[in-house]
């Protein structure tokens, strides 16, 4: 066997870590697209238009959650191989070449533009439907290998469906290779189950049946699924598409979405092109919150892999990351509402997403939990100082308190583990004149 042409552990595991980025980026895409939805007659909308884009969010959301599922799978499966799920990504927009060239990936607001994207990000094979206008890549140059080497290089794919094929076909000729058992070497304790969080991506993977069953689900549940289905991601869009053309020749003023910016940044860019800087402080002060919430959330699940299944603290930190996403939730919509600055007066802000430079699992122990919380007890500090009177500041800030109460009193480490009931995956936006006095 050609140690340089063979298929590795090392060469797998490079590809789940960017299946894991890749998914995290539509994620962050989906989710930015819906928060910039208007809510309701209040915000300029009739009725009918209420009722439809109020589907159109729980669509985008519900496609969100599936992202969540599929980022849980490749953490599964990269566990299962003896690796350490990958939780970084790099900072939006991505650069040209960073995925391969006809693959564009940016934050922007909800418009007929962004649904066309998605539609083309989540297209069938053979399907022919265009990338959204400012999105495509002209001429893209083929993302070329390099050649053998025992250096891992991405794959070279048109479609995220193409993608997947492509490490089943790896997993395949490494357990041909070296065997299923000597493939499968990870402690499967350390994975995340359906015990502790309702999703379909959180089933144990110990075996090559079970790597390509999650890897099978990914693909035809809309990613460049082989085939349409009714209900499959690239389906749910085109529908959202349909309506909203109705809707717009209904009443050519139709705005369903505010004018959230496009790639908003905290920071003055040295290249601006294509990138907006945000100015207004209390927008900076709300997009930094929503990261912060962002960051945290994704460090409680990296803690979670480092703990077993047997220990109360995987349970307490997989439903404080989603609780904290709760709290993003209302964080972001409020930042979609507000202004960008002066220097771009029609925009509002967003936000940005800010990866943090590293984002991998801390230690297991008590400096860990310490950590999360004193986090935690930040991020809800800073919450309790936004604006009363706005509703999604209110929930936020009842939110973050919970998180930390949950944090500080859990029962220590040591303790068994506590039978609860699975925890509801990112939620659906919550009307204001929904909202409880808890944040629940």
């Amino acid at each position: 066997m050609d140690a340089k042409t063979a298929v590795t552990r090392e060469k797998i595991v490079h590809a789940l870590y960017e299946a894991a980025e890749l998914e995290q980026n539509l994620l962050c895409t989906y989710l930015y697209a819906a928060f910039s939805l208007k809510d309701g007659e209040g915000e300029g909308l009739t009725a009918a238009e209420a009722v439809a884009v109020a589907g159109w969010r729980r669509a985008i959301l519900n496609v969100a959650i599936d992202e969540m599922s599929h980022l849980v799978a490749v953490w599964n499966i990269t566990s299962a191989l003896g690796g350490a799920p990958r939780f970084g990504r790099a900072n939006f927009p991505l650069d040209a070449g960073y995925l391969p060239a006809g693959i564009s990936v940016k934050l922007a607001p909800f418009s007929p533009a962004v649904i066309q994207h998605f539609i083309f990000l989540e297209r069938p094979e053979g399907a022919s439907e265009p990338d959204g206008e400012g999105f495509a890549v002209p001429n893209p140059p083929p993302r070329t290998p390099l050649v053998p080497n025992l250096t891992p290089s991405g794959y070279d794919y048109a479609t995220i469906g193409t993608f997947y094929q492509m490490i089943e076909a790896d997993l395949r000729a490494f357990v041909d290779a070296v065997g299923e058992d000597a493939v499968f070497c990870g402690d499967p304790s350390l994975q995340i189950s359906q015990s502790e969080v309702n999703l379909a991506g959180a089933r144990p993977v110990t075996d090559l049946e079970s790597a390509l069953a999650a890897l099978t689900e990914i693909i035809i549940e809309g990613e460049g699924a082989p085939a349409h289905r009714e209900n499959s991601h690239f389906q749910r869009f085109l529908n959202v598409r349909s309506e909203m053309e109705a809707l717009s020749a209904a009443n050519p003023g139709f705005a369903p979405a505010h004018p959230a910016a496009i790639n908003p940044v905290l920071r003055k860019p040295p290249q601006p092109e294509g990138r907006v800087w945000l100015e207004d402080k209390d927008a900076i002060a709300t997009v930094d919150l929503a990261n912060a919430i962002y960051t945290l959330a994704l460090r409680l699940l990296a803690g979670a892999f480092a703990v077993p299944h047997e220990n109360s603290e995987k349970a307490l930190y997989i439903g404080c990351s989603l609780g904290l996403m709760h709290a993003l939730t209302a964080v972001a919509e409020r930042a979609a509402r507000l202004p960008a600055g002066p220097s771009n007066p029609d925009c509002n802000a967003g936000v940005t997403f800010t990866a943090l430079r590293e984002a991998a699992s801390l230690p297991h122990g008590p400096s860990a939990r310490r950590f999360y919380l004193e986090r935690a007890e930040q991020l809800a500090a800073v919450a309790a100082t936004m604006d009363k009177s706005d509703p999604r500041a209110v929930r936020a800030s009842t939110i973050l308190e919970k998180q930390v109460d949950r944090l500080r009193n859990a029962p220590a480490a040591s303790t068994p583990a506590i039978t609860a009931a699975p925890v509801t995956a990112v939620p659906a936006p919550v009307p204001p004149s929904t909202i409880s006095k808890d944040g629940a």
